[in-house]
């Protein structure tokens, strides 16, 4: 670091602005404090001089401060004019402003961005004449340069093709509400309020009809024209791609050639997402490395001069980043190479690191924010890192011939390197993904890439020429589909990773640059040691050489006592105990840094457990739908139903459908299992087949290995629950039906399950095994759930008939309470610590009845934010309170935990 002072600048600014990032208040100023004591004291190690320390204070603090200067800028000018007493959950508002970013227009709906030039409020009670810009008694108009994200919710047919037309620069006048962009409702959760700030965006501006959108040509030039010229270059691109190449091969080539990944087929990315390979449509470095291999052939082909070859490839670089979408990735790569190629113009000596450097202060110095952007973070770390370990590995790869060495060592570090980045925001690793970047990567970069450019060029003066390039080139991506969709089809290879912590993370880059650094190092001696000869006819001067060349200060700086005993005995001529030294130091070093990495990766990849003889029950929000995942004691987990989406939609309203319509199953519950380190679902409890319950546990099936499936032994006629069930038989995962008449299920020491419903006729009433049931809301799934002393009673949809049969089932047989000697204080039997309230608080279940007989503590009911049903219903509040229950709703206070532990149970909430 001391040799490449500006990297050390780039590195101390990136921890500084991290620092500020993360920590507020005091925690800031005494992890500033700590850092720059720690930041003396390696200067002073290193024995740097006053001027090197003094720049590295000064990155260390004035970037903290240059982050909180501009995260605390970044408010909206609409909390101005807001008061407290203000609601501002939704805000009828007349916004004039430009559009400033594509439109996207995607079944019924078009998204965009709009520079808001002035807005006016109305901040009474909205009416048609309050709407009115002349009736503004009560209106307070703002003049603003506030970005709003627009959605347009498009009423038919002719409002879709209307949206098409729109483009950025366009002037626009909308007439909406205002409404704050949807936080994280689960722990872990994607927090879409924080990532729209992170752009500068407060508000969402929601209109309802296209009519409401009045869209105008703009008047005069805007440098935001050149923005707008550039959208429709690639529109025009995108759409000479899609005449070349058909079905799923447009949409992979638009995303591979262009960036655009809008038509990429959902199947696929995530076949390449399994694999690790997705950053091969992620426009980047490889993708500027080939377009400048090919210009620079070009100008050659034209016999430019170097210099001049040089500035026409400097001057289009930028060209080809816009063209691309200008990503965090494509404009780190853009820049690196224009400062380099301007580097090699001038004949000046460059260096990759300080490039990397100087690329990233710029970024930073442009948006502070980009530091928080998963695509900014791995294109900076991997090309660090392949600068960096890529030497180190290199002498461990001689025995394979150099062509390969080199693909190797490059993919297998940039795997290293992005292992902890990649299972912190996705959760999962394929381990024959090094395999697969392998064979596929040199394909794709070399030969479908591009070939995809040269019959996109070709297409404007020769399209048959084109078009043989690219079926050639589909034929090509076929036999690619076809190995990634054998190679992804195994979830044996699969592995789920919890998201890791900070420190995690750090510790295992710092364990993986010391272990390849001693691996080198060893290589390095015994490579030393074959080339040398008998050490008595050694050279005078080669003794010497030796000697100077160990008493030079090592770069790494590892066990300089070590290194310090060797080169004393070397200087010595002790040239053989020396190299005892050596090796012993680097032979102990790397057995302990090699412990030390499985130690992490054991660690990382165990479950978060609750903490021991601890049971944790989450009841997560899914919207209007039900899913709980609960964590025994013993560690297994059990998931009862997970949510689903609710459609519909007519035949007539196909138009409305979406290229990838919102799934809570993949959206939400399979990235909340990952990320909480969830293995395996040792059962998955089907409370019954309605969609809002079962509709996202297919997403899981795919996903997750899950050991058992129990559900309530009746069939529902819906297409989901067929899929279902048929994806669990195709796995070969067993399948059991439970009702009242199934017993106590012993989990663990600590846990039971006693299912109260289904109740099933006796033996002899009815011949139908498995009968189809339409009102599956009846025969719901309904049990106790006991874990550590504590109770809960589960209930799914069921209605009053079925309580009232479950209670009377109970009476009957006399097994209110079995299996437990807690009384209640009036001496019943009958208890519950926590009921989740059927049906999401609908006014057809939860009775007085049913409440008097279990007499819950607590009461949780899973309902959707201003769901269309009115759930939960006012009266059945007001029984709960008059019960009285301690209420929680997802709908108010996002994800429910309970943690439980000898009979005590610890809540949290997600929102206050």
């Amino acid at each position: 670091m001391k040799r490449r002072p500006l990297l050390a600048f780039a590195v101390i600014w990136v921890i500084g602005s991290s620092a500020a990032c993360l920590y507020d208040g005091w925690r800031l100023y005494l992890t500033v404090a700590g850092l720059i004591l720690l930041l003396l004291v390696v200067c002073q190690w290193v024995r740097a001089g006053h001027l090197y320390t003094c720049c590295m204070l000064f990155s260390l603090v004035v970037s903290g401060i240059y982050w909180e200067w501009y995260d605390t800028a970044n408010v909206s000018d609409f909390e101005s004019v807001l008061t407290e007493d203000e609601t501002v959950d939704r805000i009828p508002v007349i916004a004039d402003g430009i559009i400033s970013s594509p439109v996207e227009v995607d079944g019924d709906r078009a998204d965009f961005k709009v520079n808001l030039q002035q807005a006016e409020l109305i901040l009474s009670k909205p009416s048609a004449e309050a709407m009115s810009p002349a009736n503004s008694d009560d209106n307070t108009m703002l003049k603003t340069d506030d970005i709003v994200m627009v959605q347009v919710k498009l009423l038919d047919q002719v409002e879709l093709e209307s949206a098409r037309q729109w483009q950025r620069g366009d002037r626009v006048q909308l007439s909406g509400e205002l409404q704050k962009p949807g936080e994280a409702r689960n722990f872990g959760g994607f927090d879409y309020l924080q990532y729209l700030r992170t752009q500068k965006i407060h508000w969402m501006l929601k209109v309802k009809g296209a009519d409401q959108a009045k869209v105008t040509s703009p008047d005069k030039w805007r440098t935001g024209h050149i923005l707008r010229w550039n959208d429709a270059v690639r529109e025009r691109l995108g759409d000479k791609l899609k005449q070349l190449y058909g079905g799923i091969h447009a949409g992979f080539m638009k995303g591979l050639v262009i960036g655009n990944q809008d038509d990429l087929d959902p199947d696929t990315f995530m076949e390449f997402s399994r694999l690790g390979l997705t950053h091969i449509l992620a426009i980047s470095g490889m993708h500027v490395a080939v377009v400048v291999g090919c210009l620079i052939f070009v100008c050659n082909s034209l016999r430019m001069t170097r210099e001049t070859s040089l500035t026409v490839v400097i001057w289009l670089i930028p060209v080809y980043v816009l063209l691309t979408g200008a990503s965090p990735s494509i404009v780190r790569a853009g820049m690196m190479g224009v400062i380099g190629l301007y580097a090699a113009k001038r004949r000046m000596l460059k260096d990759g690191l300080h490039i990397l450097s100087v690329a990233a202060l710029v970024m930073l110095l442009w948006n502070p924010y980009f530091l928080l952007n998963v695509s900014f973070q791995l294109s900076f770390i991997v090309t660090a890192g392949i600068m960096i370990f890529v030497p180190k590995l290199m002498s461990l790869l001689t025995f394979l011939p150099r062509w390969l060495a080199g693909s190797v060592g490059i993919t297998v570090v940039a795997q290293l390197i992005s292992f902890p980045l990649t299972i912190y925001y996705f959760n999962q690793v394929s381990l024959i993904s090094v395999f697969a970047n392998l064979l596929l990567v040199p394909v794709i970069s070399m030969v479908v890439l591009p070939m995809g450019m040269v019959s996109l060029l070709l297409s404007w003066v020769w399209m048959r020429g084109a078009g043989w390039i690219a079926a050639v080139t589909e034929w090509i991506n076929e036999i690619n589909f076809r190995i990634v969709d054998f190679m992804s089809s195994s979830s044996a290879f699969m592995t789920l990773w919890p998201s890791p912590s900070l420190a995690w993370i750090l510790c295992y880059y710092f364990v993986l640059y010391f272990l390849l650094t001693f691996l080198k190092k060893r290589s390095d001696v015994r490579e030393e040691q074959q080339r040398g000869s008998d050490d008595d006819t050694v050279p005078l001067e080669e003794r010497l050489s030796r000697g100077i060349r160990a008493n030079t200060p090592d770069p790494s700086g590892m066990l300089p006592l070590a290194d310090q005993l060797a080169s004393a005995l070397r200087w010595r001529g002790f040239l053989r105990a020396s190299d005892y030294v050596e090796q012993y130091a680097s032979r102990t070093a790397i057995i302990l840094l090699s412990g030390t990495m499985v130690i992490l990766l054991i660690n990382g990849y165990q479950s978060p457990e609750p903490g021991r003889g601890t049971g944790l029950v989450q009841f997560l929000d899914v919207g209007q739908g039900d899913s709980i995942l609960v964590t025994t004691p013993e560690g297994k987990h059990i998931l009862v139903d997970g949510g689903g989406t609710v459609n519909f939609r007519k035949e007539k309203d196909a138009w409305k459908e979406r290229k990838a319509p919102f799934e809570v199953g993949a959206k939400v519950v399979v990235p909340l299992l990952k990320k909480r380190g969830v293995h395996q679902i040792d059962y998955m409890l089907i409370t019954h087949g309605d969609q809002d319950h079962i509709g996202g546990l297919l997403a899981v099936l795919e996903e997750i290995p899950v050991k058992a499936v129990v559900f309530n032994g009746t069939l529902a006629q819906s297409a989901s629950f067929q899929q279902l069930m048929l994806s669990a038989i195709k796995q070969k995962i067993p399948i059991y039906q439970a009702g009242a008449d199934r017993g106590i299920w012993e989990l663990g020491k600590d846990t039971t399950i006693q299912f109260l419903s289904p109740v099933f006729p006796d033996k002899g009433e009815s011949a139908e095994a498995l009968p189809f049931m339409k009102d599956q809301n009846h025969v719901s799934l309904v049990f106790i759930l006991e874990m550590n002393g504590i109770r809960f009673l589960f209930t799914g949809d069921t209605d009053q008939a079925a309580e009232q049969k479950i209670l009377l089932h109970l009476e009957e047989q006399s097994v209110s309470g079995a299996g437990s000697s807690r009384d209640t204080a009036g001496g019943d039997e009958n208890w519950i610590d926590v009921m989740k309230v059927a049906h999401h608080g609908s006014k057809t279940s939860t009775s007085a009845i049913w409440l008097d007989a279990w007499k819950p503590k607590s009461a949780v009911i899973s309902a959707g934010v201003n769901n269309m049903y009115g759930h939960p219903h006012p009266d059945v509040v007001d029984r709960l309170e008059q019960s009285p229950s301690l209420i929680y709703q997802t709908n108010l206070h996002g994800e429910i935990q309970m943690r439980v532990k000898n009979g005590n149970i610890e809540t949290r909430t997600k929102l206050p």
